[in-house]
């Protein structure tokens, strides 16, 4: 039995798939008698059917080689397209890892949408969404996976346009399709490129070619610029990063999967590439430059934010930006372990800030407050989220942080620095959100807030459960570095060096601890007069306007195409049209004067045509 569901691996994606056909009767309108919670609860029984097969097939593939099930779609003469499948430890957890966020979204779902006439639409296109997303994670197929991720794309636009009644969610799902379009059209040029240069669209089969293939510095380089270009659109990294703020348009239970696992999906195609980026330094470069610049930036923008959301979805792309520079520096299972790390807890904070805008009907955090005794699972699951997204002890993110920079005297000083700041400004970020939601005087709005209901809070509190067992699940999957570290193994034992071998570990909490001192210091005891913004108008400004790229965009790429959209369209009226529109004036003019000029005499035709046939000869003799 357990050997026919690991040959059926390939079922799981299709559950979710199954679970959105499922719910066409109900979100098509077709049957109303029942109401939509029908379609939820086939949707949710597909994905614990998905959940289920996942797990049984996690624990047949634990400490087991990687096996492939090969599926030929084409084959004529030299080509061969096939869809292959990896079952690994891996593949198979990050399936399994989607599953499980799923299943808790859609059942947090039916709490936070319990009266949105459209339910069975949301979890039709939930399903959808699960689908593309689990094949993605065990596709061993570039081909594949280009193509599950047109369909992720599509789906996120449909989620993000949800409520589509409202022109700001209209033009969020509008500028995220556009902008993971974008992405997707390098990446399909660097896809047919690979299958000529390769000879095969298989990620095993990249990795095996990528060791001998010697391209030159232009083609390695170009190829690689395309491959990164969707996953830089998909990770929501500079310049592609402004989709994911707007896309907090969206229903929050979406805004879950899409800040957790969809992000995460663009930065697992990019780790599954790796041997083929590695054959380029400037693709690499780019990727680190992209990566440090998005994880900075993003870090600095999120502090000047009052839209809770949005404040949590620019500090998801700071996260990615550090996953990219761990790509960046061909170091695949540091970026594996952020991944996961990031994944657990960005999916409670997104769970407790959801609970909070059931409660309180707003995301303003000005209009927050007080809110700490009034939802005490609530307020867990933000601290037990917020210390696994901080390199603090004991959860998550400090192991992946600490392996990172473990002996950091090897590490470049540059990178020792962006990760101090990035964990300082990202724990100052939560720490600010924390001091205006949960602390100091309760608002009008948050006076009576209850804590929600058990739809919302079983969800919540399994996923505070799984992230406080995070450090246990990475020492059951040896991840984590000893705390001997290693010199235990050269035996040098010299204080000065046992001193210097360990000081990761300080900076590390050092930097979390500062950012907090600070929150606290501006957030809870009020040090500055107005604690929502920043004491230097400028930098509010900055900061919250996103370092005005959207200005600059407008200024550039949005002015140049409008400039060439003008000379496209007075080309197309006066040039094509004007010459189109001249030969049939032309024609009429030519025609109304032979008309006056038909006498009805045949031999005044046979002249006309004997002077025009005089005429072609007079030309034929002067040309010779």
């Amino acid at each position: 039995m357990t050997q026919f569901l690991l040959q059926a691996c390939w079922w799981v994606p299709l559950y979710g798939l199954i679970g959105a056909i499922l719910t066409l009767p109900w979100s098509t309108g077709t049957v109303r008698r029942t109401g939509p919670r029908p379609a939820a609860y086939f949707n949710l029984l597909m994905t614990v059917l998905a959940f289920l097969h996942g797990s049984v097939i996690f624990t047949a593939t634990w400490d087991q080689p990687p096996q492939q099930l090969l599926v030929h779609w084409v084959q004529a003469a030299d080509l061969d397209l096939s869809f292959a499948i990896e079952i690994s430890t891996v593949s198979v957890g990050a399936m399994e890892l989607v599953s499980v966020l799923s299943l808790l979204a859609q059942i947090y779902a039916l709490g936070y949408m319990e009266k949105d006439w459209a339910l069975a639409r949301f979890f039709g296109l939930m399903g959808f969404f699960e689908a593309a997303i689990s094949g993605i994670a065990i596709s061993d197929s570039l081909l594949l996976t280009y193509a599950l991720l047109e369909v992720l794309t599509l789906s996120t636009y449909l989620l993000v346009g949800f409520w589509y009644a409202q022109p700001l969610v209209v033009t969020a799902a509008r500028d995220a399709f556009l902008t993971k379009r974008v992405g997707d059209v390098p990446l399909l040029m660097g896809v047919v490129t690979l299958s000529t240069l390769a000879g095969s669209l298989n990620f095993s089969d990249l990795e095996t070619w990528a060791e001998t293939a010697t391209l030159s510095p232009v083609v390695a380089t170009l190829l690689g610029l395309a491959l990164i270009s969707a996953p830089t659109a998909k990770c929501a990294q500079f310049p592609f990063h402004l989709w994911l703020d707007e896309a907090m348009e969206g229903p929050n239970p979406a805004s879950i999967m899409r800040n957790t696992v969809v992000v995460g999906a663009g930065a697992y195609v990019l780790i599954k590439l790796q041997p083929v980026l590695a054959l380029s330094p400037i693709a690499d470069a780019v990727l680190v430059v992209l990566g440090a610049v998005t994880a900075v930036g993003a870090s600095l923008v999120a502090i000047a934010q009052i839209d809770i959301k949005r404040a949590l979805s620019h500090s998801t792309s700071a996260s990615m930006g550090l996953v990219f520079i761990a790509v960046g520096l061909n170091q695949v299972d540091i970026a594996l372990l952020l991944l996961f790390a990031h994944s657990i807890a960005k999916g409670l904070l997104f769970m407790s800030v959801g609970s909070i805008i059931t409660t309180t009907n707003t995301q303003d955090l000005t209009e927050m407050g007080g809110l700490w005794s009034k939802m005490p699972a609530t307020t867990t699951a933000y601290l037990v989220g917020a210390a696994g997204m901080v390199a603090l002890l004991p959860l998550g993110n400090f192991w992946a942080m600490r392996r990172w920079l473990n002996g950091f005297w090897t590490v470049p000083l540059w990178l020792v620095i962006v990760l101090l700041l990035v964990n300082g400004l990202t724990a100052l970020n939560l720490t600010r959100i924390f001091g205006l939601v949960f602390v100091g005087k309760p608002q009008p709005k948050t006076r009576r807030a209850p804590e929600v209901g058990w739809p919302m809070a079983l969800p919540m509190v399994i996923l505070t459960v799984m992230g406080l067992l995070v450090p246990w699940m990475l020492q059951e999957w040896q991840l984590l570095i000893s705390w001997t570290g290693p010199w235990a193994e050269t035996g040098d034992f010299d204080a000065l060096n046992l001193l210097l071998k360990t000081l990761d570990t300080p900076l590390l909490l050092l930097s979390g601890l500062i950012g907090v001192a600070v929150g606290v210091a501006i957030y809870w005891y009020g040090v500055l007069p107005r604690p929502v913004r920043l004491p230097v108008p400028a930098l509010q400004d900055l900061f919250a306007y996103d370092f005005y790229i959207d200005r600059v965009y407008r200024l550039t790429v949005v002015w140049a195409v409008a400039f060439i959209s003008k000379i496209s369209a007075w080309t197309d009226k006066y040039v094509v049209d004007g010459a189109v529109n001249l030969f049939g004036f032309a024609t009429i003019f030519s025609g109304e004067g032979l008309k006056y000029s038909g006498t009805g005499q045949l031999q005044f035709y046979v002249l006309t045509i004997a002077g025009g046939v005089a005429v072609l000869l007079a030309l034929i003799i002067w040309q010779f």
